[in-house]
């Protein structure tokens, strides 16, 4: 199970969820989204990294995430 840490209005989180649905249809992901404004501390930890993509408490990708990207996370 992967994390995604986003937040509102947030144009590289909408990119990476369109990019996560475009690998899920060849790969099943499933994942969590979380809002980092939901939480002092973990906006304190990602706002400046947002999006995030987690994998058992490690990060695996963050910022600008492409599919190429993604692919490569979820071979290793």
């Amino acid at each position: 199970m992967f994390t995604l840490y986003t937040r509102a209005n947030c144009p590289l989180c909408d990119e990476a969820k369109l990019m996560i649905q475009l690998v899920n249809e060849d790969f099943p992901l499933s994942y969590k989204e979380i809002d980092i404004e939901s939480d002092d501390e973990l906006h304190e930890k990602y706002m400046l990294m947002i999006p995030v993509l987690e994998k058992d408490n490690k990060v695996l990708l963050y910022g600008n995430i492409g599919y190429v990207d993604l692919l490569e996370a979820l071979e290793s």
